[in-house]
């Protein structure tokens, strides 16, 4: 199966920023600050009523940022996202209607796993980059070296979310299942608030810096 050329280009980035916005005025300084920094991909999560207005402003002023939408419960959000010019979809979980509708509509999507059952019902409705959610809580590394097997023929590949930073980020990029990580740590929220945007760059550029290390090794 052909991966989509977005999901070629957020495993180049090796970093998925996960953000959580409030307010649309922080929406493009942000983008603009892990931009410089060496970030160039993120996901506004559909968690607050400034999330959509967001990404279309981002996707409009900020244009090499590779932004999709998180956190993508039901089906209608599909289309919601795709009009904002999402370029990729994410949930946490295994929805079978919200996975139709990304596949009919064309959106890129990464569902939520956390089972081998999991896994198997995405692979069945052709999905082949899967979002390893709560990463960390479920066992990292070690739970998902041992479930994973039976799949790699297919060529699945994992997004770990959940407990990734800087302390195992190099960790997490080197391992083969792994597409590319996600995580919060980046967008920390009293410095989206304090619009801080220099500590957000530099904390983009210690992860840029992180990935480029353990990928040359």
């Amino acid at each position: 199966m052909k991966v989509p050329p977005i999901f070629e280009k957020l495993e180049s980035a090796g970093v998925l920023a996960v953000v959580i916005l409030d307010d649309i005025d922080t929406a493009v300084p942000l983008a603009k600050a892990l931009l410089s920094g060496g970030v160039n991909a993120m996901e506004l999560t559909l968690r607050t009523e400034a999330a959509l207005d967001s990404l279309a402003a981002i996707r409009q002023e900020v244009p090499d940022m590779l932004v999709g939408a998180g956190t993508i419960l039901k089906p209608e959000q599909v289309s919601q996202v795709i009009e904002r010019g999402a370029l990729f979809g994410v949930s946490p979980g295994f929805n079978r209607r919200v996975v139709d509708s990304a596949a009919t509509e064309g959106l890129p999507f990464a569902p939520g796993i956390a089972t081998a059952s999991d896994i198997e019902a995405a692979i069945e409705l052709g999905c082949r980059l899967l979002k390893y959610f709560p990463a960390e809580a479920l066992g990292g590394l070690k739970y998902l070296r041992a479930m994973s097997p039976p799949y790699h023929h297919l060529g699945v590949k994992y997004v770990p979310l959940g407990g990734v930073g800087r302390e195992n980020l190099a960790e997490y990029i080197v391992d083969p299942l792994i597409a590319f990580v996600g995580g919060s740590w980046l967008t920390p929220k009293d410095k989206i608030i304090a619009k801080d945007w220099k500590a957000i760059e530099e904390l983009a550029c210690q992860a840029r810096t992180t990935i480029d290390a353990a990928r040359k090794k």
